[in-house]
């Protein structure tokens, strides 16, 4: 079974939790990242886990 697709529009309205910065979608990895917080945020079930301890710090 597919996990359900982000929706993009969510883009829009969502900003990283740490810094209020805008996010980019990495549809390769199923994250939100912010380059400003150098986190990537998880998304389960097409819904983002905005938690900086769910975060996967960047390379």
């Amino acid at each position: 079974m597919t996990p359900p697709e982000f929706d993009r529009r969510m883009l829009e309205s969502l900003v990283c939790p740490v810094t209020n910065a805008q996010l980019q979608y990495d549809a390769e990895r199923r994250e939100l990242v912010s380059r400003s917080a150098n986190l990537a945020y998880p998304i389960r079930g097409g819904i983002p886990v905005m938690l900086p301890d769910e975060a996967r710090v960047l390379d």
